[in-house]
């Protein structure tokens, strides 16, 4: 017996060597290239030299891979030619297809691949029967789907068809255009094209445009092609890789997987040749998996609408918090505009400027008070007669009156009060000037919070995507149960959910910050990263700030010194300062100042315009006055009792002055926890951001081993499931911890009563100068 699997054994290794020593040479005839139609080449080389394994060497000379620029004289040359130098021949393209399926006979294996529209599928599967050395492996392409999608996302009537001229000529494409176009109502025009800039020339009058070719464009054309579409507001739908959605086409219906199905069946077409000698079968219909793939940049840049309904089925590829803003914002264009635009801002500044008013109507007691007054009367005659001139018939007089208060107390008084209370008033406004430019500081962050958490639920979502396929891959090996597929299939809707929920929160975040920006709401606003030593945060040396907190000799005299610093900039402190100050001039008014009198100057002048009709003339015995006079006097006054109401109206100013005394110390206290308190939170989100780096790195890699482990077999779905959340909470975490940081310094600012970032250099070096100043005063 051991002699027998002695035997065995050697049949095997000397079967492995003589299958081992086997080469093959395999060449490639295709209708066109480019940079990127090689790194496919290339890519999927790898995967047949990878699936061949050890029953083979499989060799690709570089020198075989033809070209026929869609010229079907030099495609059968070059298959005639091809024969004679490799063993196997990979074939792709539209004019490649035309040119073997009309071959007889295959001197050596011969694979061809590429697509079919579903119209013609039965004809193509009936026009070549088993054939040997010839195996064609196509997968179904539906232009009616891809129409019927692109007319449902962007309602079009018209779209102009894009396809290499070369090819169009091998192709029934126009054939299906025009049936297509009666059955869909749609306007379809066939675009034939060269060249990238054929495409971009094209493109006026167009509503939209449909790639049926487009393959053997480079990126770059790509790109520019995208860019001349988004600037006339076009949108594109396309047949080929996701790539080129993601370098700016708006749409595609095909799976990322596509390309991978495709290469992992060509490789098995070769492995059975290298096995078999014969290519395993003649034709293969290859399904593919299918969904919608959008581009959001592009969506929003030519302003198409995204529906909801099509979340459960799209992939988004682009940054959708990286949008097309009508304006940008950092931190201190937001805080300076707040201040110059902020409606509330506005509506307390009239509440200054009528305070400033009442100021000066308090003042207006000690301007004098002139008034003229005419009249005219008319006196029964009879009366008038006997009155020796003293009631003319008819009169017409004037006077003009002039009262001038000396001194007062009481206008003394109110105009102190009303001195005090527009103080108040102006720190009533600098206070919520403070709030305000705090509330739009925090809206920022949040903003930008907003904005990471989408990023990251979108990369989640991706993420569930990807661990489905895994999931779905492991029930098809047997691997695992369909339990699995399910519960990801579950997960992957509420991710979806969290996404969409995620987005509509960051337009949340930017209605805030419209509002308190005096902009339209629907107005379309970005807000710029905060980076804690780039941009507006470089200049502003918070490691120095982060220092003297760490450092616990540094940190309570540092503390103690933000502490004065807030009690000093207060406007909440100055504002019951002011109110001290009118209430204790209340007091003194009825107190002491009630003893005070009231002295006014008065002065009046009199003028007869006019005397006729019965007595108008005085008697003769009665000396005829001027018809103008004038009186002076001085008034002065002192209530002496008034209802005892000077005395309650001391005793409720003495009340007065006590409770604003009371809240004054109140709130000192209550400043000084907000410095402590605030600065701890800095020192929590200082630890917090180095602690949360590394909480990711270490649940990324987790994740990474975990998945590799579950896709194997060794971990089952819980295990996944959970490292899958651990990143995805130590992302949002890590994302930010930076901005909770920052929005916590500035929590510290705000309780000092003032903000770095809208200081001058002079100004910020003036309060380093004074900690240095207080440092060394309380260590003498």
């Amino acid at each position: 017996m051991r002699y027998l699997l002695l035997i065995g054994f050697f049949l095997a290794v000397n079967f492995s060597a003589l299958s081992q020593d086997k080469t093959y040479k395999i060449g490639f005839l295709i209708d066109k290239t480019n940079d990127r139609i090689n790194v496919l080449v290339d890519d999927l080389q790898e995967e047949i030299i990878a699936v061949v394994g050890e029953d083979a060497t499989v060799v690709f000379p570089s020198n075989r891979r033809y070209v026929n620029n869609f010229n079907p004289n030099l495609a059968k040359e070059q298959y005639n030619t091809l024969v004679s130098e490799v063993d196997i021949v990979i074939a792709y393209g539209v004019t490649t297809n035309k040119v073997l399926t009309e071959r007889e006979t295959y001197p050596i294996p011969t694979i061809l691949f590429g697509t079919v529209n579903e119209d013609f599928i039965e004809t193509a599967r009936t026009t070549k029967g088993s054939v040997e050395n010839f195996t064609s492996i196509v997968t179904p392409l539906s232009y009616e789907e891809d129409l019927r999608i692109f007319k449902e996302l962007v309602g079009c009537k018209s779209v102009g068809v894009l396809m290499e001229r070369g090819a169009i000529e091998y192709s029934p494409v126009s054939e299906i255009l025009a049936k297509l176009s009666s059955e869909l109502e749609l306007e379809l025009t066939l675009l034939p094209f060269d060249t990238a800039q054929d495409i971009i020339n094209t493109l006026e009058g167009q509503e939209a445009v449909y790639f049926i070719g487009g393959l053997y464009l480079t990126e770059d054309e790509i790109k520019n092609i995208a860019n001349a579409l988004i600037a006339k507001k076009i949108p594109s739908f396309t047949t080929t890789q996701i790539r080129d959605v993601e370098n700016g086409l708006l749409a595609t219906n095909n799976d990322q997987s596509q390309i991978d199905q495709f290469f992992r069946r060509i490789a098995l077409s070769v492995e059975s040749v290298v096995v078999d000698d014969v290519p395993s079968e003649s034709s293969s219909l290859l399904t593919v998996n299918k969904s919608l793939t959008i581009n959001f940049n592009t969506a929003q840049r030519i302003g198409v609408p995204l529906k909801y309904s099509l979340i459960a089925t799209t992939n988004f590829v682009g940054d959708a918090s990286d949008i097309d803003a009508d304006k940008r914002y950092d931190l201190v264009s937001v805080m300076t505009e707040v201040i110059a635009e902020n409606l509330t801002l506005k509506e307390l500044q009239q509440d200054v400027l009528v305070s400033e008013e009442d100021t000066k109507l308090a003042k207006s007691d000690y301007l004098p008070d002139v008034f003229a007054s005419a009249s005219a009367n008319y006196t029964d005659p009879e009366f008038a007669a006997a009155t020796n001139g003293q009631n003319p018939e008819v009169l017409t007089a004037g006077n003009i009156t002039l009262s001038q208060t000396i001194f007062s107390e009481a206008a003394n008084a109110n105009i102190g009060i009303q001195t005090a209370l527009q103080q108040a008033q102006q720190e009533e406004y600098n206070r919520e000037q403070l709030n305000i430019v705090f509330e739009s500081v925090t809206a920022y962050f949040n903003a930008l919070i907003l904005k990471a958490n989408y990023k990251i639920q979108s990369k989640n979502l991706n993420l569930t995507k990807r661990n489905l396929q895994i999931a779905a891959q492991n029930y098809d090996a047997g691997q695992s149960g369909k339990s699995d597929v399910l519960r990801f299939r579950s997960e992957l809707v509420q991710n979806m959910q969290d996404n969409v929920e995620s987005f509509n929160q960051l337009n949340q975040g930017y209605y805030v910050l419209n509002q308190l920006l005096n902009n339209p709401i629907s107005l379309v606003i970005d807000v710029d990263d905060a980076e804690l030593d780039s941009g507006i945060f470089e200049e502003y040396d918070y490691h120095a700030f982060n220092d003297l907190l760490n450092d616990p000799l540094e940190r309570r005299p540092f503390i103690q010194f933000l502490i004065q610093e807030a009690l000093n900039n207060s406007p909440e402190l100055k504002f019951l300062d002011y109110n001290l100050i009118a209430t204790e001039r209340s007091e003194k008014l009825f107190g002491p100042g009630r003893f005070l009198p009231t002295v006014a100057l008065q002065g009046q002048y009199n003028h007869v315009f006019s005397r006729s009709g019965a007595g108008s003339t005085f008697p003769v015995f009665i000396p005829t006055p001027p018809d103008g006079y004038y009186n002076v006097g001085v008034n002065l006054s002192l209530p002496i009792f008034n209802q005892n109401k000077q005395n309650i109206n001391k005793q409720i100013a003495t009340i007065q002055k006590e409770q604003i005394q009371f809240s004054t110390e109140n709130l000192k206290l209550q400043i000084e926890k907000n410095i402590n308190d605030a600065v701890l939170e800095v020192i929590n989100q200082i630890t917090n951001i180095e602690l949360s780096k590394v909480f990711e790195e270490t649940a990324k890699e987790v994740l990474e081993l975990t998945q590799t482990s579950y896709e194997n077999g060794a971990v089952n779905i819980i295990q996944l499931l959970d490292a899958q959340n651990n990143y995805l909470q130590a992302q949002l975490a890590s994302s930010n911890a930076t901005y909770n940081y920052l929005l916590a310094m500035l929590t510290l600012e705000r309780y000092i009563g003032n903000f770095f970032l809208l200081e001058s250099q002079e100004e910020r070096n003036a309060f380093t100068a004074r900690f240095l100043e207080f440092k060394a005063s309380i260590e003498d």
